[in-house]
């Protein structure tokens, strides 16, 4: 009798083994999808709420007081300026499900017109970008989708880590399922930053033209659009040439012509001929010759219109 019993003791004792190895494996790849989809608050909570402030907002710092920061409806933002950042940031918007793998096949540097993996010349091309995927992550950021750019700007931060980038694509899928087309769009165009503590279309359009989002014009809707790839180093108030070269392309693109609109794929290198410092009545000499774009006062100490 003892020896049945210690033999169901050891299978016991061996299952039980089992069991936890079975549970330790399971731990780092549940831990892993818990990562990958903790977000907060939810994708759907931003369907009838706006960001008090978001990730990118926190990351910049400063104080909460002077963040210029007016989130507006999208109907009450000038056609002209919806058109002009979808021109300028993602032409394929309307088209695709948050990730443009057009976009992302270009920016690895996929030579093939079409993946199937019955294609043994497809799948060794893919491996050869595979291969070099680290080597191009700056030419990634520039294949970003407006849903991407959101999801980063709600959530997330600016690292180039391919393990973040992975966040961000699942946040931005998540994204489309939950809130749309045009709630996105809407987000995209309030939480942006377009300038130092400057947040959003609505705060820029008051402070760079004085006007409300709603009246741009379609020269001062590509203005705003141009600078949205690097808020920081050039927009109509800072060094704002290479913001205009940007504003030329989108504008006429917008018109109509066949031209591109490039991505940016990091940050740019300040050029000869970009404005070190706004002086009144006076901007440098190449910037005048450029594509015209109104010419900007300073900020007024005076606080910020209604």
């Amino acid at each position: 009798m003892r020896r049945p019993r210690r033999l169901a003791a050891r299978r016991v004792g061996k299952g039980s083994r089992l069991r936890r190895l079975l549970t330790l494996s399971l731990l780092p790849p549940a831990a892993f999808l818990a990562w990958l989809l903790a977000v907060w608050p939810p994708p759907l909570w931003y369907r009838t709420h706006w960001p008090a402030r978001t990730a990118f907002m926190v990351m910049r710092g400063g104080s909460p007081a002077k963040l210029r920061y007016r989130p507006v409806p999208l109907d009450s933002i000038a056609p002209a300026l919806r058109e002009a950042a979808t021109t300028g940031e993602d032409a394929r918007f309307w088209a695709h499900s948050g990730i443009d793998y057009l976009e992302v096949r270009r920016a690895l540097g996929y030579r093939r017109s079409r993946f199937a993996w019955d294609s043994s010349q497809d799948r060794e091309e893919m491996w050869r970008v595979m291969g070099g995927t680290w080597g191009r992550r700056d030419a990634l950021r520039g294949a970003s989708t407006i849903t991407q750019q959101v999801a980063k700007n709600l959530y997330l931060s600016p690292s180039r880590n391919p393990l973040r980038k992975l966040k961000e694509a699942v946040t931005a899928y998540r994204l489309e399922l939950a809130l749309g087309k045009r709630r996105i769009l809407e987000l995209y165009l309030n939480i942006a930053e377009l300038g130092d503590g400057i947040w959003g279309v609505e705060a820029a359009s008051r402070r760079y033209f004085n006007v409300p989002a709603r009246r741009l014009t379609d020269t001062q809707a590509a203005a705003l659009a141009a600078t949205l790839p690097f808020p920081l180093l050039s927009n109509p108030a800072y060094r704002p040439n290479r913001m205009r070269r940007r504003q030329d392309l989108v504008l006429r693109r917008m018109r109509g012509e066949r031209v591109e609109v490039p991505p940016v794929e990091e940050e740019p290198i300040i050029q000869p001929g970009d404005t070190i410092q706004w002086t009144p009545g006076v901007d440098s000499l190449l910037d005048s010759l450029r594509a015209p774009v109104e010419t900007l006062p300073p900020e007024a100490p005076a606080r910020e219109s209604p």
